[in-house]
């Protein structure tokens, strides 16, 4: 008899580092707008305030370089890094003239199993704790809902001005009330697809990528 029997289906969720805290804390500040862009992060003030040494104080740091959100100089130390209002508007302008032709022709032949798949992808972003998965399943809940527009070169377009938006997909969404309101036009959009109702899906698609392209641009003011 398996002894550890009682524990099937049963999971941890894995214990943050110091450095995981200390990135989430700093993110979620210039998530809010409590860090400028252009804020100097000294790692001695930053050790001190969290009180911890400056190694993990260091890997945040790098943690939050990596995605796009601080800068790190040679000689200027770390930074917060500023966003670009108009990469911002071109960004979202060209995504929105893109995703809507392919959701218009992906609509009408989506499958069942598509349909699913992209319902369990905002269901993992409801509950992912690390902000740096969140672009990524955002950008696989949109190519989910265009996989059946049957353009192979529409969707590589697509997908690299996902990858062009992807910092700002992270900074827009840390927001924790502007993400719980994109899950709620995602399921909008989700629901119209469902219902085969493209003229429904595209307006929510489009409505969708323009307010967080003009919430961007204004938290950038």
């Amino acid at each position: 008899m398996d002894r550890l029997a009682g524990l099937s289906g049963a999971a941890m969720e894995r214990p943050q580092t110091v450095a995981e805290r200390v990135a989430g804390i700093l993110r979620e500040a210039i998530a809010k707008g409590s860090l400028k862009a252009g804020t100097v992060l000294r790692q001695d003030e930053l050790a001190a305030r969290f009180g911890f040494s400056r190694m993990p104080i260091r890997d945040a740091l790098r943690q939050l370089e990596a995605e796009g959100i601080v800068s790190i100089h040679p000689t200027r130390g770390a930074f917060v890094a500023g966003m670009d209002s108009a990469e911002i508007s071109e960004i979202y302008a060209v995504r929105e003239l893109l995703e809507v032709e392919a959701l218009k022709l992906s609509c009408p032949k989506l499958t069942e199993a598509q349909l699913t798949e992209a319902s369990a992808i905002l269901d993992k972003i409801d509950v992912e704790p690390d902000v740096g998965r969140w672009g990524t399943l955002n950008r696989a809940f949109h190519l989910t809902l265009y996989g059946a527009c049957g353009n192979a070169r529409l969707l590589g377009l697509i997908e690299a001005q996902h990858n062009a938006a992807d910092r700002y997909v992270r900074v827009l969404l840390s927001n924790l009330d502007y993400r719980a309101r994109s899950q709620s036009e995602h399921r909008k959009l989700l629901a119209a697809c469902r219902k085969r109702d493209v003229a429904r899906a595209v307006m929510w698609l489009a409505k969708h990528l323009r307010e967080g392209s003009e919430t961007l641009v204004r938290s950038n003011q």
